[in-house]
């Protein structure tokens, strides 16, 4: 017998696309926790606002934009709103263990929250710590969480993607890859569920993005160069110089946005690895790429986006020769505690966006 196919109703409170188990009378969001009730069918006609659940394809696009107040977490403001999705995935009690995302994930809240003002309630993190497991790193949750972080998105709006965790690649058969190679990121159940591939992050928080909004991507991964699949990325030199590279895929598949911005720093180029490593704070273990990013804004490095990747690079090349991540900042003090010491490191941190710019004048602001 043919079994029923599972449905996807939009949450009654922000509006999120969500899959509803077959014969289920309501379902939870896991991101506004709003309750949305299911009406009964009647016949052949399919309840009103759902409609048979297709497999997520990498191109899916967000849900319809709704007004502000159905969706946003924190009341808008004059100057935009900020919202942010934080993960960080330790896959713990498994063979792919990291030590230090989780920790990655709640200073990079910490700084959201006391640096640049993002309230509370607009920060989304999603970790194996979370007691909610609507807030666990699923693929689906992390599917949900970024459809979450555009939805209505406005001109003014400040938006920031962190995540920390296992990077992979995988072989591209469209031909929209310089290098051949589609960049992925790792959710805890990947092995059974799969990566979510460049291409659906980029066709779900990139390309809607209306003009005005700014969107920043912090990704602490292995291969994570172009993990936004962003057209441009920046060359940087020791001495400050630099060049933008074209990678426009060929095929003429746009990956830029709607009229918005997007910046992304990653970790290293999609030809390295990312360290997970202690060797920065001597406290902890922490993602190299993470914990320099917390240490340039809190040295005051942040001004620009060239003295903000030169800080990050000169940090991780000092602790590749030796000489150490330098004093831990109060940051990372509060909220790290054990650890051991362990190698060098041999990463740089890589600048992507959906346009070139001037990197030592443009500002640095989340």
């Amino acid at each position: 017998m043919e079994m029923p196919m599972p449905l996807l109703v939009n949450c009654s409170g922000c509006q999120t696309p969500l899959q509803l188990p077959v014969g289920a009378k309501s379902i939870r969001c896991a991101l506004c926790q709003a309750v949305t009730h299911i009406a009964e069918s009647h016949g052949d006609v399919p309840p009103r606002g759902h409609r048979h659940q297709q497999p997520l394809a990498p191109h899916a696009p967000p849900a319809p934009a709704v007004s502000p107040q159905h969706y946003s977490p924190a009341p808008p403001s004059s100057h935009g709103r900020k919202k942010a999705v934080v993960c960080g995935i330790s896959y713990k009690y498994s063979k792919h263990e990291l030590k230090g995302c989780v920790n990655d994930a709640n200073c990079m809240k910490y700084l959201l929250i006391n640096k640049f003002k993002f309230p509370d309630a607009s920060v989304l993190i999603l970790t194996e710590e979370q007691r909610d497991p609507l807030r666990i790193p699923t693929k689906h949750n992390m599917r949900m969480a970024l459809f979450w972080l555009v939805q209505g998105c406005q001109p003014g709006d400040s938006l920031v993607f962190h995540y920390s965790g296992h990077g992979s690649q995988q072989r591209n058969l469209s031909g929209d890859e310089v290098d051949g190679y589609d960049e992925t990121i790792l959710p805890l159940d990947f092995e059974t569920q799969g990566m979510i591939v460049d291409d659906e992050i980029n066709a779900t928080i990139v390309r809607p993005l209306p003009r005005g909004v700014r969107l920043h991507a912090i990704i602490d991964a292995c291969h994570s160069g172009t993990v936004l699949d962003l057209p441009f990325l920046c060359r940087l030199n020791r001495s400050g110089q630099y060049v933008w590279e074209d990678h426009r895929p060929r095929s003429g598949t746009w990956k830029g946005t709607n009229g918005g911005e997007a910046i992304s720093f990653s970790g290293c180029d999609d030809n390295q690895t990312s360290a997970d490593t202690s060797a920065l704070s001597r406290i902890t273990s922490t993602g190299a790429m993470t914990y320099c990013f917390i240490q340039a804004i809190e040295k005051g490095a942040g001004t620009t986006y060239g003295s903000l990747l030169n800080s990050m690079r000169n940090t991780i090349r000092e602790t590749g020769a030796g000489t150490g991540g330098g004093p831990v900042t109060s940051l990372i003090t509060m909220l790290l505690t054990g650890g051991s010491y362990s190698g060098g490191l041999t990463q740089e941190p890589q600048l992507t966006s959906t346009e070139p710019f001037e990197i030592h004048s443009k500002p640095f602001y989340l």
